[in-house]
Parts: C-alpha cells; structure tokens; sequence
C-alpha cells in the first residue's frame, strides 16, 4: 500500500481531497470501511484523544491492520494531541499521522510545543515507516457537538484568521509536514444552518506561502461549494467527526423506536452503520469530484 505522503501528492495532483472521519466505536470504523471499499478510495480514520482512550489505541491499530490486510486502503491519525505523552503514545504504536494541537495558546507558545511534539515523532519515525506530523495555527474550538453559537473564542472574524505569514513563519519554525490553519472554519455544526463560510483566498494564500498540504478541520458544517472551493484552493485532508456522530445517534434513535423488543446489538446495529456509511460515501464522493450516486 502506498504511504500516506504518497496519496496526498496524488490527491492534491487531481485537485481532490481525502476524507477523514472521526470513529467513536467498531459500527463507524466499519461505516468508513465500507464506504471506501465500495467507492476504491484512501481514506483516513482519525481518533481523538478522547476516542483512543475508548476505543484502545491497541484495538484501533489492530482493526485497521485488519482492514488494511481486506483491501482497505485506510490510514490511521492520532486527532487533536494535545500532550506530548500522547504523541509518544501514537507514534510508538504506528499510526500514518499524528496532529499536535496548541492552537489555543499565543503563537510563540504553540511554536515551542509544537516543536517539542516534532522531536517525539522523529523518534519513531522512519524511511520504513514515515510518520506525518501537523500542527495547528488558529483557534476554532474543541468539540465535536451541535451547536447554537460559535464556540467563545474561535477565530472567525477575517482579522483572527490564520495570515500567510504567520503560517510560514509556524513551518518553517517547526518543520510540520501539514498545516491546519483557521479559514472561518469551526468544529461541531449548527443543527439547522451551515457555518459561516470559508475564506476560500485566505486559503490560497496560505498554501502558495507554506507550500505543504493543508487540512480543513471542522468540515461538518461547511457547505459542498465551499468544499469544492477549499479543495481548488489548495485544501488537501478534510475532517468530518460531527456530521457521523448525528447520522448515528439519529439512526440508532429510529432504530430502537421501531424494534423496542429488541435486545441483540447485531440486530439493531446493521442500519446505523448503512446510515453513518451513507454521509461517509457521499463525502467521499465530494472530496474525490465523483459523481453523486
């Protein structure tokens, strides 16, 4: 299977964009790999913090080794680190990537940690097995939920966005191999509205400055034009965690209403995971400039 570095250069070749999906449990892992065999394409599954610590960063290596071994082309990324014991933790263990987020933290701060994190990953990562690291350059909130307000503090306003030349000046401080900046993008969605747009030349500007791969976190919300548009801008990973954690707790909600005599998870589960695996498919299909099926 090819590296991970390898499937970006080709995706950003034809100006589309992998998918990364956020999973919780084995029903949305197995969502996401449906969704790229059936489809034949990359596909990266992230795990938070939070996420490792439920699933087990053991059990999650050894399911996508599995998937991996079926055909499966699935990459593994260790989402929103934030302490360099958990750097250490994801690296030693194998994961494709790994995401250092001190965004929250004033620049100079995020730079030292930042590169802190770095030297953990170089210990672990080699010609055989490359481990790509990101870093995090503006804030746009931490949790993946619905919403009724912008979370306090996330930059949205175009004076709070990520600028070009901080973001250079961030990688060439900590030598990350991807960058996700803030574009007037923001985790979690609005339930019954999109999110403010992406600042599609901001985006522009920042690729052309960096010349590294850019990642959207906190796609959920965003619209398919200002995917597209992120995408021809120069956006190369897009994250989506909150758009699968909706489409879940929706269709097991429907699913428990409609079989409430029902006890065996393997019963109850096959249309949840059809469910997650539709919004997974339809992103795919999005970020690749596939047609709709």
């Amino acid at each position: 299977m090819k590296s991970l570095r390898e499937v970006i250069k080709e995706v950003e070749q034809k100006k589309t964009a992998i998918g990364h999906f956020n999973v919780s449990n084995l029903e949305q892992l197995k969502a996401v790999a449906n969704a790229a065999g059936n489809l034949n394409l990359p596909v990266i599954v992230g795990v938070s913090e939070g996420e490792r610590e439920y699933i087990g960063i053991p059990q999650i290596v050894s399911l996508v080794k599995n998937y991996r071994a079926q055909g499966i082309r699935m990459y593994l990324n260790a989402d929103h680190t934030r302490s360099l014991e958990n750097v250490e933790k994801a690296a030693c263990a194998g994961f494709d990537s790994v995401i250092f987020d001190a965004a929250n933290l004033p620049f100079e701060e995020n730079v030292r940690n930042t590169i802190d994190a770095r030297n953990f990953i170089k210990k672990y990562s080699s010609w055989r097995h490359k481990i790509l690291f990101e870093g995090e350059l503006g804030y746009i909130g931490t949790s993946s939920e619905i919403r009724t307000a912008l979370p306090e503090g996330a930059a949205v306003r175009p004076e709070d966005l990520t600028k070009p030349e901080e973001a250079l000046k961030f990688v060439k401080a900590t030598g990350v191999n991807m960058l996700a900046p803030a574009v007037g993008n923001v985790h979690g969605m609005f339930a019954n509205m999109p999110d403010p747009g992406l600042d599609l030349e901001r985006i522009k500007a920042i690729r052309d400055a960096v010349r590294i791969p850019l990642v959207l976190h906190g796609g959920s919300g965003n619209t398919d034009a200002d995917f597209r548009g992120a995408i021809d801008a120069g956006i190369s990973i897009i994250h989506i965690s909150t758009e699968l954690r909706v489409a879940w707790r929706k269709a097991l909600e429907e699913t428990l209403k409609s079989n409430p005599n029902e006890v065996a998870p393997y019963e109850l589960m096959p249309g949840v995971i059809k469910a997650v695996q539709n919004v997974v498919e339809r992103r795919m299909r999005l970020f690749a400039d596939l047609p709709s099926s």
